[in-house]
């Protein structure tokens, strides 16, 4: 019968915060709820162990031989499938017991597997390398976008030796290439420079949100937000160069264009355009036919977004893709024409 709830105690109350979200983009707390029961063995299914070789035979008869109390056993309440405690289980009854004191667990079964792994990592009977090797692989495949630490804490292995399993993983989806979830649950880019052009996407489509809802919104830190910020504002890229991965270096410029001496061209994101153009909008001296064209033209053509570049490309027929190609070329030297001519005229 049920005795009530009380605190976590023992080993299951120390890995409440093992369980996880089953998605990257959200975090869903599970692990033991302090609740526990006394019910009936018979109600119980196996562990979905992480042991390759499962229980080892000594430890149960050790456990059965004690005089004092086991400690409750974590139970999944949703499957009633033992999360921790299968030696203590089959010690009950090997002592001849029919009940068994449990607390139980909320959450998923992976959630479940990861706490399970966690907990015999930390107390108990050690998992083997083997153990923790498997287990590490299939939480790999699980939880592809949580990071190589979190991984190596749950199971007792280094970040390297993660890091070596993912890589030798081929059931990876795209999603661990892009971003990963670390142990204090927040998700981060794989590369800096995401978490950075992010930032600049919710800049252009809140141009007045505060440095801490920008950082929230694009999964970056607050520094790095302002300086994203600071850099659209100075008309300079979002993200530096040591920052873009080698496959996204800036080429150089295939043609040299003859500029007003000690001049060099800042190349203005699109953020950095759809936080100027408000404000030239307003500009008094712009209010002209000819102001007002350039700057319905600049509005038209600043597609900042990558994906959007794309999609218009691929929407392209072949067969047309040629004509389009060089109409949109005559059209890019037409602005670089202007920016030349603009450019000359900077004091």
């Amino acid at each position: 019968m049920p005795t009530g709830p009380t605190g976590p105690t023992g080993p299951a109350g120390s890995a409440g915060s093992a369980g996880s979200a089953g998605s990257a983009g959200s975090v869903r707390p599970a692990g033991p709820t302090g609740e526990r029961a006394t019910v009936a063995l018979s109600a119980l299914l196996a562990s979905d162990s992480p042991r390759v070789d499962g229980e080892n035979d000594t430890h149960v008869r050790a456990l059965a031989e004690l005089d004092a109390p086991l400690p409750p056993i974590l139970v999944h309440r949703e499957s009633m499938r033992v999360v921790d405690g299968m030696h203590r289980m089959r010690a009950a009854r090997l002592r001849g017991d029919t009940e068994i004191e449990v607390e139980f667990f909320d959450g998923s079964q992976e959630d479940a597997f990861a706490l399970a792994v966690k907990l015999n990592v930390t107390h108990g009977l050690p998992l083997t390398q083997a153990d923790r090797t498997a287990a590490a692989t299939r939480i790999l495949t699980a939880r592809p976008y949580w990071s190589d630490r979190r991984i190596a804490a749950t199971t007792g292995l280094a970040a390297s030796t993660v890091a070596a399993i993912r890589r030798r993983s081929t059931d990876q989806n795209g999603q661990s290439n892009t971003a990963r979830m670390g142990r204090d649950g927040r998700v981060r880019p794989l590369h800096a420079a995401e978490g950075r052009l992010r930032a600049t996407q919710v800049i252009a489509a809140h141009p007045d949100a505060s440095l801490r809802e920008i950082a929230a919104r694009a999964g970056i830190a607050t520094a790095t937000a302002k300086d994203v910020r600071d850099r659209i504002r100075a008309g300079q890229d979002p993200v530096p160069n040591r920052s873009r991965p080698a496959t996204q270096q800036p080429e150089p410029t295939a043609v040299p264009v003859r500029r007003p001496a000690g001049r060099t061209p800042t190349r203005t994101s699109a953020a950095a355009i759809a936080l100027m153009l408000p404000n030239l909008r307003k500009d008094p001296s712009l209010r002209t036919e000819a102001g007002r064209l350039l700057l319905q033209m600049l509005s038209l053509h600043a597609i900042g977004d990558e994906a959007k570049w794309r999609r218009l490309a691929q929407s392209v027929p072949a067969h047309r893709s040629d004509t389009l190609a060089q109409a949109a070329r005559r059209c890019a030297d037409h602005w670089l024409r202007l920016a030349h001519e603009l450019e000359m005229r900077c004091p």
